[in-house]
């Protein structure tokens, strides 16, 4: 069983129905994704860590099933609502009009999970007991401050950076031009250069195994918070507990 701060809590399927039906704001994903070029994939999992998942969607709950087919965003909502998913996600990849890859948006995660912590051990030790997702307050509060000192080191290098509470942790995505063109070599090499600063990213994600990342504004079914960007600014004294931004209505 997992363990989370705040009360922190997985969301029922009516929650999260409730959620995509009167509250996931497309005209804010359409801005998160206004200088994007080419056609954008989408993807769900429909309750591969919660097991909570629609009965006829039993045998689909932990598939990562792509939403590649729609006419606009508002029908991409309602392919999410159709699944009443605990995940939404975008595909990082550019592709061109049939479908070859050209490139990928880079990105850098830092989920609290990762950190090392006095009280609850490493990733492996709360793997080893069933709790890989698992998190506590100081863990959230190294995985900030880790955010912040990660976005102030890629300032030296890239110029257009964002950052984005997943619900858990904290992802920055580098939205320079040249920054989508980089090969796996480059990508490794960051991803290198970033762990010998000592920041406790997911190599995978930078360097690009991991294409699909959280979707700004949809729900982190996992612990019942809206995923939203941040200003650089904001991240020190950002409060899950109580920013109202990320706090779905089911909770207030």
């Amino acid at each position: 069983m997992y363990y989370f701060p705040w009360g922190m809590r997985f969301s029922t399927l009516e929650e999260r129905l409730k959620f995509y039906a009167e509250e996931f704001d497309v005209r804010r994903v359409s801005e998160w994704f206004e200088r994007r070029k080419g056609r954008i994939y989408f993807a769900v999992i429909i309750g591969r860590h919660t097991k909570i998942f629609p009965e006829e969607y039993g045998e689909d709950a932990s598939t990562t099933i792509i939403i590649d087919d729609y006419r606009d965003l508002e029908d991409v909502r309602r392919q999410i609502i159709e699944f009443v998913p605990e995940a939404v996600y975008y595909d990082r990849n550019v592709y061109d009009v049939m479908g070859n890859k050209l490139g990928q948006e880079l990105a850098f995660d830092l989920d609290p999970e990762n950190i090392t912590c006095p009280v609850h051990g490493s990733l492996a030790d709360k793997i080893s007991r069933g709790q890989g997702l698992s998190f506590c307050e100081l863990e959230f509060q190294i995985a900030k401050e880790q955010t912040i000192g990660l976005y102030e080191y890629l300032k030296k290098t890239f110029s257009n950076l964002k950052i984005v509470y997943s619900g858990r942790g904290f992802h920055i995505h580098v939205l320079d031009d040249h920054a989508y063109w980089l090969d796996r070599a480059e990508r490794e090499k960051i991803a290198r250069r970033v762990k010998e600063q000592g920041f406790q990213i997911d190599e995978w994600v930078t360097v690009g195994d991991m294409r699909l990342i959280r979707l700004p504004y949809s729900l982190n079914g996992l612990v019942s918070r809206i995923v939203i960007p941040l200003e650089k600014w904001e991240v020190e004294g950002f409060n899950p507990a109580s920013d109202s931004r990320c706090l779905p209505k089911f909770l207030r």
